[in-house]
């Protein structure tokens, strides 16, 4: 059968994507770049905004428009909350609820399901994510996630070891450990941390190294950032670190459980740890509650962090939460707010870039790139000669930097 896959929103809906896809790999089906060629289409949704539910329903619109014969599997966040928007842009769709997405394989004829969201990797990548964790229970005002993901889970310790034996042994160069709060993690069966599954994964024999998706400053700890420091080579440089305000009323009326202060203690402890680190962040502009001041406030201690980039998204209310029964600042307002902040990241960016010339980083090359690209431990992207050989590190002195980007030399 031919199948065209489209994945929305998050890297565990792109983890938990790829672990259905390698089931179906297997038992024969083949997949296709457009889906009006596709006998079945499956679509991964997500609901973290107001866009992402919209740009799913579109595309679920045009499927039944333009492929109507073709078999509709639909799952993701959007398709767990919004079933009727899901239905109503496509009548004939299949929903596949969060907890059964392992399910979708069995559905399509593979022989079983991808149980542990299991990946192999075996498709020509270089990069691979794994998936530790899943679940959020803290609910803070603005976040669909706890309502669509409300299951807590985390991997067990010894299989979450073989999975990435096994990426190490298919070539896999950088491992990627993913999930809602990674720092959460804990081995149902022995109770063992993300600290000591990070000892266990540096001290395997190849030439790999690992990185954190994203970690909450209240999961950052001496006991991590020792383990991490003590990998060497082995740990990436980076730590991305959720803030969403730097203003302490409007965290409160986020709800969340991460205040200023305590993102303030987390990047101070890992640069004490790991002086070379590199840290971004999220943040949110145009919460309803915030007013210039408070958005003022939030980009003045961002600066004072000396983050390396941001990611802005702008406050998209999300039915069901809290902070969806607040009235809304003016579309203009969180938009001007979202602005400033994109130029500040492009600021950060841009400074973090130029302060790497002179410097020798260890660059995975990525294959697909236009230019062709990679990225370095610190998540800098370097753009790189030809010569460079995909899925090899390559060592690279950095020559010069514009746009956010760094110009290297193999060495």
């Amino acid at each position: 059968m031919k199948i065209f896959v489209k994945t929305f929103g998050c890297r565990v809906n792109q983890v938990e994507t790829q672990a259905v896809l390698e089931k179906l790999s297997a038992a024969g089906h083949e997949f296709c770049k457009g889906y009006e060629e596709a006998e079945a289409c499956i679509i991964n949704t997500c609901t973290v905004t107001s866009r992402a539910d919209s740009d799913a329903a579109r595309l679920l619109r045009q499927i039944s428009a333009r492929n109507p014969g073709a078999r509709l599997i639909v799952t993701g966040c959007f398709a767990q909350l919004h079933a009727d928007k899901v239905l109503q842009a496509a009548p004939g769709a299949e929903l596949v609820p969060n907890p059964r997405k392992q399910d979708i394989s069995l559905l399509l004829g593979a022989p079983e399901s991808a149980a542990g969201w299991t990946v192999t990797g075996l498709r020509g990548r270089t990069r691979a994510f794994i998936k530790i964790q899943d679940g959020c229970d803290r609910f803070c005002s603005y976040c669909a996630v706890p309502l669509a993901r409300s299951v807590k889970y985390s991997k067990n310790f010894d299989q979450a070891l073989a999975e990435i034996k096994a990426l190490v042994g298919a070539g896999i160069r950088e491992i990627v450990f993913s999930g809602i709060n990674i720092g959460e993690y804990k081995c149902p069966d022995t109770g063992r941390g993300l600290a000591e599954l990070l000892a266990e994964a540096a001290r395997m024999p190849g030439d790999f190294r690992l990185r954190f998706s994203s970690v909450e400053a209240f999961s950052i700890n001496e006991e991590l950032l020792g383990t991490a420091a003590g990998a060497g080579e082995k740990f990436c440089r980076y730590f991305h670190i959720p803030l969403q305000t730097g203003s302490p009323s409007v965290a409160s009326a986020m709800n969340r459980k991460c205040r200023p202060e305590d993102f303030s203690r987390a990047v101070r402890l890992v640069r004490r740890f790991l002086p070379e680190a590199t840290v971004f962040s999220d943040v949110i502009a145009g919460f309803p509650s915030e007013t210039e001041a408070e958005f003022v406030e939030t980009k003045s201690f961002i600066e004072n962090m000396a983050l390396s980039g941001l990611h802005v998204f702008s406050f998209s209310p999300r039915p069901g939460t809290a902070a969806a029964k607040l009235k809304p600042l003016s579309a203009a307002v969180v938009r001007d707010r979202a602005e400033r902040l994109r130029a500040l990241d492009e600021k950060l960016r841009e400074a973090f870039a130029k302060s790497l010339v002179g410097t020798v980083q260890l660059v995975l090359p990525e294959d697909g790139t236009r230019p062709f690209s990679g990225l370095a431990g610190n998540f800098q992207r370097v753009l790189l000669p030809k010569t460079a050989a995909h899925g090899d590190f390559a060592r690279v002195e950095i020559e010069s930097a514009s746009g956010g980007l760094c110009q290297g030399r193999l060495l």
